[in-house]
């Protein structure tokens, strides 16, 4: 018969920890959060062992709640299936000491688990990168979201058995899916990309640069600064690219789902509304400013509306809302939508701008 594991720990329940034993000891704060600290066993009573804690105070536990550390390794494991014990604590630490050498991503099997760094690694994700994982088996190289989409592309365009393919990015806000989602994209581009000398026809970009094209437009009006991240998705979306027989990409669709309506007409500082009202406040030129009835001073342009008003915050740390506009209407050219189709979406996101400012006695 199967020994009964305990489902926090991983271990037998019956099991005891021997004298001299590393292990983890759950805290929890005054908000119930739960952290973990080591100890070490100091003395064992049946079920239940005494811990001496890094700053040499003593507690009794039960030992079926005391998950065992792992042997040390040096900058950790790349697959987290080969942690002796794998286990939440055990989990933490080992993503904690590849993160310290800038290691930010680690697989468990082939899940790929990615920890924001919160700053650029540009050498990370360049095209000489995408080479190095291109026709790569999954496993062979460091763990790399390139490898995930590399896999992917292989089994649905490459494979004998060719099969429809699903990545999913999920976490909590701030955890990188809008970056993990761009980064994947851009792989699938670099991959199924046509030969610049077929891509342009008649001056129309190439479907994988209107892939590409298609985040910046994503995220003006549908991306938002929370307090957690300046940059957070306030929708959910689902991304098919097709390919053709070539293996060059033949198509996209992107489906939206559940944007936060809420947030156009109520927010609290210090977070923002949607990005396109301040892009489209501050880098409007004159002739559009008239036409849209912005006010001239393009700097402070976005405070004069009641809607985003009600939050101080206008600009980003490292953002201009100006070349941002420029961007966006840059991605909308790309991607085929008309000039003045592109003046009337604006004269719709300036028309309820403008709503925000309307007073009713």
């Amino acid at each position: 018969m199967a020994p009964l594991i305990n489902e926090k720990t991983g271990l037998p329940l019956d099991h005891v920890h021997g004298i001299g034993a590393t292990v983890w000891v759950e805290n929890k704060d005054e908000s119930s959060e739960i952290t973990w600290s080591k100890a070490e066993v100091t003395a064992v009573d049946g079920s239940n062992v005494t811990l001496q804690l890094a700053d040499g105070t003593t507690v009794t536990k039960a030992s079926a709640d005391c998950p065992l550390q792992n042997p040390p390794m040096r900058g950790g494991v790349e697959d987290m299936t080969k942690l002796p014990y794998l286990h939440e604590p055990g989990v933490l630490s080992n993503l904690e000491e590849r993160y310290e050498l800038d290691d930010i991503y680690t697989y468990t099997a082939s899940i790929l688990i990615a920890v924001n760094p919160f700053r650029r690694l540009p050498h990370l994700y360049d095209s000489h990168m995408m080479q190095q994982y291109k026709g790569v088996p999954f496993g062979e190289l460091s763990p790399h979201v390139f490898a995930v989409a590399d896999a992917a592309y292989r089994s649905a365009v490459t494979a004998e058995v060719k099969r429809p393919q699903s990545v999913l990015v999920s976490g909590e806000s701030g955890a990188g899916k809008t970056e993990t989602t761009k980064l994947i994209m851009s792989y699938l581009a670099f991959m199924g990309g046509r030969a610049p000398a077929a891509a342009e026809v008649d001056g129309e970009k190439p479907v994988q640069q209107k892939v590409l094209e298609s985040n910046p437009i994503l995220e003006a009006f549908g991306n938002a600064k929370t307090v957690r991240n300046d940059n957070s998705s306030r929708f959910g979306k689902f991304v098919e690219i097709t390919f053709d027989g070539k293996g060059c990409i033949s198509g996209a669709a992107i489906r939206t789902y559940l944007l936060e309506r809420s947030r156009v007409t109520g927010i609290s500082d210090p977070e923002r509304s949607y990005h396109v009202f301040y892009l489209v406040a501050a880098g409007a030129d004159a002739d559009e400013r008239a036409t849209l009835h912005l006010p001239e001073n393009a700097q402070h342009a976005s405070a004069a509306f009641g809607y985003v008003a009600t939050s101080k915050c206008h600009t980003l740390k490292g953002v201009d809302n100006a070349e941002e506009y420029v961007r966006l209407r840059e991605a909308m050219d790309n991607v085929g939508i008309p000039t003045e189709d592109q003046l009337d979406l604006f004269r719709v996101v300036c028309a309820v701008m403008h709503l925000g400012n309307v007073k009713f006695v």
